[in-house]
């Protein structure tokens, strides 16, 4: 059962707020302090829920800020049943809803509802991009999309209450910290990548030319405290050893601020990673991850999010463990909010 004394508000990317009024039996929206939905509850598994009134505003979005609302407010809230007397057109050709065998029902998957792309993303070509299939040294592969430039995710996490995002990284802006992070005792033991700010433009100018790798910058409440490298596994030195499909994901993470550590902020920036690479094509299934195999506490966290260690093998410079995240495993277990 949710807590039925939530913070007042929940706010939106673009800097909009949700604030609701809510007993055991009504919720009534508002958005910016004006009213935007108002609803009748009937609590169960699965939570009921009737329309009342929605105070003049287009009725999708005030769908959406209310599924959002319920979902976030009980992360174990599966689904949500909607009594509508008003076919609800918008909400059923974007996924949001979906008509369930009774006549004015309409049902509201938390696993459907998480892979609905807007507001989290920034500007993102990929889930639009024709595919054409090439070769790069010897690699069969779709054409990848032109990069992105700066922010790309952004969502407030609830348990944390902190925004997390991720951006592009810049390398004039970002030089600095990279160096630092990658010169710490902690990060080096397991990038080996240590070195001066030369030789670390050069990496990073390396990647930012190639198509395969998007680098990113995580922060929380825009404050940035993690690098994180995402790149398309049929393209990369990990896809020899498993069936990489086109549109599979990889990634390498880095936390470079000590305060930031802890299993509590894995959790948020790793399902916020996890959740934008998923968004960002929905034709990627999997993600993937080949953390050194005797980093336990890696291991441990990638688990905790639902990967699963398909094996141990061995790259040129370290024994790796191949974590693997399926595309459904991951909105099936989903505990976002």
């Amino acid at each position: 059962m949710p807590d039925l004394n939530p913070p007042a508000t929940l706010p939106l990317p673009g800097g909009r707020c949700l604030g609701a009024d809510e007993t055991e039996r009504h919720l009534s929206l508002m958005l910016e302090g004006a009213p935007l939905i108002q609803l009748r509850l009937e609590r169960g598994s699965p939570l009921h829920v009737r329309l009342q009134e929605t105070n003049d505003r287009p009725v999708g979005p005030a769908l959406w800020a209310a599924c959002y609302w319920l979902f976030t407010r009980d992360p174990g809230c599966q689904c949500l049943v909607w009594h509508l007397d008003e076919h609800p057109g918008e909400a059923l050709l974007s996924g949001l809803l979906v008509a369930t065998a009774h006549p004015n029902e309409y049902a509201c998957e938390r696993t459907l509802f998480w892979q609905l792309p807007q507001p989290w993303l920034g500007v993102s070509f990929s889930g639009s991009y024709p595919q054409q299939m090439i070769i790069t040294d010897g690699k069969r592969h779709p054409r990848r999309p032109i990069k992105p430039r700066g922010e790309v995710y952004r969502r407030f996490d609830a348990r944390l209450g902190a925004w997390v995002s991720l951006r592009t990284l810049e390398i004039e802006q970002d030089l600095a910290r990279f160096n630092r992070w990658q010169n710490s005792p902690r990060v080096a033991s397991f990038w080996q990548e240590e070195g001066s700010l030369e030789q670390h433009r050069e990496y990073l100018s390396q990647l930012q030319h190639d198509p395969r790798v998007l680098t990113l910058i995580g922060c929380f409440d825009d404050q940035p405290f993690a690098y994180f490298e995402a790149y398309w596994a049929k393209e990369d030195r990990i896809a020899p050893f498993y069936p990489a499909d086109d549109y599979d994901r990889g990634i390498h993470m880095l936390v470079g601020e000590g305060q930031h550590r802890g299993p509590h902020k894995v959790a948020s920036w790793l399902s916020a990673l996890v959740h934008y690479l998923f968004l960002d094509d929905p034709r990627t299934q999997r993600v993937v991850a080949e953390p050194r195999a005797d980093n336990a506490r890696m291991i441990g966290h990638l688990h905790n999010q639902c990967f699963h260690c398909e094996k141990e093998f061995d790259f040129p410079h370290k024994r790796a463990a191949l974590m693997i995240l399926g595309r459904e495993r991951f909105f099936d277990r989903c505990s976002l909010m």
